[in-house]
């Protein structure tokens, strides 16, 4: 069984200062967040509304949860009124209801665009391109109700290290770009999140300051999916 508490503590000495954790907790109990909460853990990544749902009421209400996993528009709804981020913003459709949901209750929520970098069909997010495209043609501009706050991806599924890094420097590449293009007075545009279990050094390494982990600290789990 995990120690957590070693563990979290650990992984923070691997970790610059200026690199926020996000301890995935998906498909791990809610005793496990409440112990990395009590070591000092508020950053807690959950990639299926549902289960975010469920835990948010049984837990400290000052975790900043950050949904990670793909979501559906019909499931916005639940978690605009508490979600401190959502990070796996992959179309403009999602957006658009992220921004009207949250406009009901007057609340601006902070979301991420979902950078499509890794050489698989399977994994969802923007392309550069269609990132571009989003960005330029000023449709955020009408959204007063999401905040882009940066970029997030996932690398190519991979041993392959040559690889991961260029996946990594290419979003890396892209964020700078983006941000000197249309976002060099907005502070709040300065987030990138890359880089799991396996991979996050690298991640670092390539320009990461959000990084999602959570088999190192919580142990391995029973079903797969996303985000970690």
């Amino acid at each position: 069984m995990t120690n957590i508490k070693e563990s979290l503590a650990f992984l923070k000495t691997t970790l610059p200062d200026y690199v926020h954790l996000v301890a995935v907790s998906k498909f791990h109990p809610v005793e496990a967040v409440q112990e990395a909460y009590d070591c000092g853990q508020r950053i807690f990544g959950e990639n299926r509304p549902q289960e975010m749902s469920m835990k948010h009421p049984l837990l400290p209400q000052d975790i900043k949860w950050h949904m990670i996993g793909h979501l559906q528009t019909n499931k916005v709804k639940q978690i605009v009124p508490y979600v401190s981020m959502i990070e796996s913003v992959d179309s403009l459709k999602l957006l658009t209801e992220i921004n009207k949901q949250a406009e009901k209750i007057d609340r601006q929520i902070r979301v991420l665009l979902e950078l499509h970098v890794a050489k698989e069909e399977t994994k969802t997010g923007f392309s550069p391109e269609e990132c571009r495209q989003l960005i330029g043609d000023g449709v955020l501009e009408s959204m007063k109700h999401v905040k882009v706050c940066g970029l997030m991806c996932m690398a190519t599924n991979t041993d392959d290290e040559t690889r991961v890094h260029s996946d990594f420097a290419e979003a890396n590449n892209f964020f700078s770009e983006i941000k000197d293009q249309y976002f060099a007075h907005d502070e709040s545009f300065c987030y990138r999140s890359w880089g799991m279990t396996h991979d996050y050094k690298i991640a670092i390494e390539e320009g990461a300051n959000i990084v999602r982990i959570g088999t190192l600290i919580f142990g391995e789990r029973n079903y797969g999916g996303n985000g970690q």
